[in-house]
C-alpha cells in the first residue's frame, strides 16, 4: 500500500506503553498520536506531557494531539508542546463525547466559526510548528463542515482526518460516504479516512472508492485487530492462527511491562483488560466475556487460556 497509515488516539488505550509495544510487536512505519492533551486550571496536565514526551514514546514517530474551546486554550497548548521540541501537532475538532463536546471541544468546535476563524492567526504565532486535523463532519448535522471548510483551506495544514460521521451518533449509525466525497473534493488539504475500517479489505475497499485519500486512520479496527496495520502494509490477510499469536506475544510484553510498574491487583487488571475491549470478534465471545468479568488475576490468566 502506498498511501499512508495514522494510528488514531483513543483515550484509555493507545497511551504510551501501549503505543511502544505495539510497534515492537508490529513493526512498521506508521505514525502515532497522542491521547488528547488538554488544558486543566490554567495549565497542561502534567501526565499528558509525561506520555507525549517520555521515553516509551521514542521507538515510533509520535505527533500530540490537543482539545480546546478557544484559541486561548489552544496557544497555550501549542506553547507548551513547543517548549517540548513538537513540531507538529494534531487539532482534535472530532471527538463525539458530550463532556468535551457540551463545552465547545471536540467536535462542538466545528460549530463556532467565529472562533475558528482566529485559528490561521494562532498558527501563525507558532511557526515552529506543522498542524494537521483530525474532525467529524459536525456535530449533529453532517454539512456542518461547510462553515468550517473556508477557514481550513486558508491554512496549509499536513492533512485533515476525517470520520464521516456527527457527533451525536458516536460511533453508531451509517457513515456518510457521500458526504466524505464532498469534503474530499472541496478540501484543499490532503484528507485521510477514518471510521469503520476492521479488516483488510475494508482498507481495500476505502481505497479503491476514493484513491484520491492521503491515507487511512485505523482506530478501534486496530484494538480489536492490532496486526491490521501490518497486514494492510504486506498486501495481504494474516490468518487467524498467526493474529492471535502475535496478539497474545504483544499482551504478554505490555502485561510484563504493567506487572513491573504498577501496584497491585486491581491497578494490574484495570489497565490491562481495556486492551481486549473491541476484540471480540476476533477471540470469539467466550473468551472476551470470560475476560471481561475476571475479578482476578487467577480468573483473568484462566481468561486468556479459552483464546
Amino acid at each position: 500500500m502506498d498511501s499512508k497509515i495514522y494510528i488514531a488516539p483513543i483515550q484509555g488505550h493507545t497511551d504510551a506503553a501501549w503505543r511502544h509495544f505495539h510497534r515492537l510487536a508490529y513493526g512498521g512505519d506508521n505514525l502515532y498520536f497522542t491521547p488528547f492533551i488538554r488544558a486543566e486550571h490554567g495549565g497542561v496536565r502534567d501526565r499528558d506531557i509525561r506520555d507525549y514526551s517520555g521515553p516509551m514514546s521514542a521507538n515510533h514517530r509520535l505527533e500530540p494531539q490537543v482539545i480546546f474551546r478557544d484559541m486561548e486554550e489552544l496557544d497555550l497548548l501549542l506553547t507548551a508542546l513547543g517548549r517540548e521540541g513538537a513540531d507538529r501537532v494534531n487539532l482534535n475538532m472530532g471527538c463525539p463525547f458530550p463532556l468535551q463536546t457540551g463545552k465547545g471541544r471536540g467536535a462542538g468546535f466545528i460549530a463556532n466559526c467565529e472562533e475558528a476563524a482566529k485559528l490561521p492567526e494562532i498558527a501563525s504565532r507558532h511557526p515552529e510548528i506543522s498542524l494537521s486535523a483530525k474532525m467529524r463532519l459536525g456535530y449533529s448535522e453532517s454539512d456542518e463542515w461547510r462553515g468550517i471548510m473556508p477557514i481550513l483551506n486558508s491554512m496549509h495544514l499536513r492533512f485533515i482526518v476525517l470520520h464521516p460521521r456527527v457527533a451525536k451518533q458516536q460511533y453508531g449509525g451509517e457513515l456518510d460516504l457521500d458526504m466524505f466525497a464532498g469534503f474530499l473534493r472541496e478540501s484543499s488539504n490532503p484528507v485521510v479516512f477514518n471510521g469503520e475500517l476492521k479488516t483488510p479489505s475494508d482498507v481495500a475497499a476505502i481505497m479503491e472508492r476514493f484513491p484520491a485519500i492521503e491515507g487511512v486512520m485505523l482506530g478501534r479496527g486496530l484494538l480489536g485487530r492490532p496486526s491490521l496495520a501490518a497486514e494492510v502494509t504486506a498486501g495481504e490477510g494474516w490468518t487467524r492462527e498467526r493474529r492471535i499469536e502475535e496478539m497474545l506475544r504483544f499482551h504478554d510484553a505490555l502485561m510484563a511491562y504493567y506487572e513491573e510498574t504498577l501496584c497491585g491487583e486491581s491497578q494490574l487488571l484495570s489497565k490491562i483488560k481495556p486492551f481486549w475491549e473491541y476484540a471480540e470478534e476476533e477471540i470469539g465471545r467466550k473468551a472476551w466475556k470470560a475476560i471481561k468479568k475476571a475479578a482476578t488475576l487467577p480468573k483473568y490468566r484462566t481468561a486468556l487460556a479459552l483464546i
